[in-house]
């Protein structure tokens, strides 16, 4: 049975979703799912042929995608150039074309990446747990989940983050981007990712990407527990959450990316030097979820830290909403199309409430500490209770290629047991027990 995870650090049970239709029969009757249907019967077709493949296949796969990426990389630039012109021309926000915008050196860094990811040792598909009295064997051992769907965001880049790593935890993809970075998507699964594959003895239709625009296909993607029983979910929250209501209702199990926005706090033991770099350096991009959204200042500081905070984000452009706010302590800037050159900022009384003030009005995503003060690092990580804590470095290294060395798919800021943090490949198995008899 299906759970709903839990997004924005409230539990889904507090959450209110808009009033949606959860009937089967007339989310069938949407050309949509017809399409959407189509392209997860053809992944799951392939999907036997993606495990039979195996390791050094899939590899091999990975370092044949990241040199066609370089070969071909005036396609790609060139298809992504027109979704950004368009994008441009409908209004979309800064923060949005960051997302959308391809350049030379992002190429280069997909096509590293996924080199990176090629020569990963993989964790052993296999492990002896124990015994019995009877003298038989308890394994447990990895398997594929068989195939596995993402909706995000138009972000062409993420089109290969999340094929590689369910090319790699040896299951077929069905993708559904935004439609901004439809022909992005599009352009790389084409000329890239399916050529690669088909070099490589493994099935090119084991990464599917969903035709159609518009929120109809994703909402038919998280539908279909029966061809894609898990579907990773990223965007903004109100929408994350939606689709997490109906994967539910379906009975397809969601890993979700929703809310995001890292906390950085101010101790008063904190040098002026270190606070400038820290805001500098969690301002770097504004349109993404790690970057800093809400800075928190130790009260008997405040007025000597503001103005160190003011100097840098003002030199940026950023603009500092102080209080009283009229909008949420824990508001996302990076989703609001138009104002994300902000940073909230908000006094609080020591390690401990900033602390708390940051796991009670964030989504939980990453939380940065800076002290010169051990004691008082200590008390702020012991007390925070987020997917990621950070002592004198800033939360933009929660990301699965930074923090980890690997591509993610999203992460994942659920407070109950599973995958949390940034999702890589390893997270996009399922867990068997096999018992076989004694020796």
């Amino acid at each position: 049975m299906a759970t709903i995870a839990t997004h924005g650090g409230r539990p889904a049970s507090r959450v209110r979703f808009p009033t949606v239709s959860t009937s089967p029969a007339a989310d069938q009757q949407a050309p949509e799912f017809a399409a959407v249907r189509a392209a997860a019967q053809r992944a799951a077709a392939a999907a036997p042929g993606v495990r039979a493949a195996g390791g050094p296949a899939i590899d091999a796969a990975l370092r044949t995608a990241a040199r066609l990426l370089r070969e071909r990389a005036e396609r790609v630039l060139a298809a992504n150039a027109a979704d950004v012109d368009t994008a441009r021309a409908g209004g979309m926000a800064s923060g949005l074309l960051d997302r959308l915008t391809l350049t030379p050196e992002r190429l280069a860094d997909m096509a590293v990446q996924l080199e990176v990811l090629a020569d990963t040792p993989e964790p052993p598909t296999e492990r002896e747990v124990r015994t019995l009295p009877g003298g038989e064997r308890v394994l447990e051992r990895r398997i594929p989940v068989g195939v596995i769907g993402a909706v995000f965001e138009a972000r062409p880049n993420v089109t290969v983050d999340v094929a590689s790593q369910v090319l790699k935890a040896r299951s077929a993809a069905v993708l559904r981007t935004g439609a901004a970075a439809l022909g992005s998507a599009t352009t790389l699964v084409e000329q890239v990712i399916a050529p690669a594959l088909d070099a490589n003895g493994v099935p090119p239709a084991a990464v599917q990407l969903v035709p159609t625009p518009g929120h109809a296909g994703a909402d038919a993607l998280v539908g279909l527990p029966d061809l894609v029983p898990l579907v990773v979910v990223r965007g903004s929250g109100e929408v994350t959450r939606r689709l997490s209501a109906l994967g539910a209702t379906a009975g397809t199990r969601i890993l979700a990316h929703a809310d995001g926005g890292g906390v950085l706090y101010l101790d008063a033991s904190a040098e002026p030097e270190a606070v400038a770099g820290l805001i500098d350096a969690g301002t770097d991009r504004l349109g993404v979820c790690n970057r800093l959204n809400l800075l928190l200042i130790d009260r008997p500081v405040y007025d000597a830290l503001l103005p160190v905070a003011e100097k840098v984000l003002t030199g940026k452009g950023i603009a500092l909403s102080l209080p009283p706010h009229a909008h949420r302590l824990g508001h996302e800037w990076a989703l609001d199309s138009g104002s994300e050159a902000h940073v909230t900022v908000q006094p609080v009384d020591g390690a401990v409430d900033a602390a708390l003030t940051a796991s009670r009005e964030t989504s939980g995503l990453a939380a940065t500490v800076c002290a010169q003060d051990e004691a008082v690092a200590t008390a702020f990580i012991d007390a925070y209770t987020g997917t990621g804590v950070f002592w004198n470095t800033t939360t933009r290294l929660l990301d699965g290629y930074k923090l980890l060395g690997l591509p993610e798919t999203g992460i994942n800021v659920d407070r109950s047991p599973g995958p949390r943090g940034p999702v890589t490949y390893p997270d996009l198995a399922l867990r068997q027990f096999v018992v076989l008899p004694a020796r």
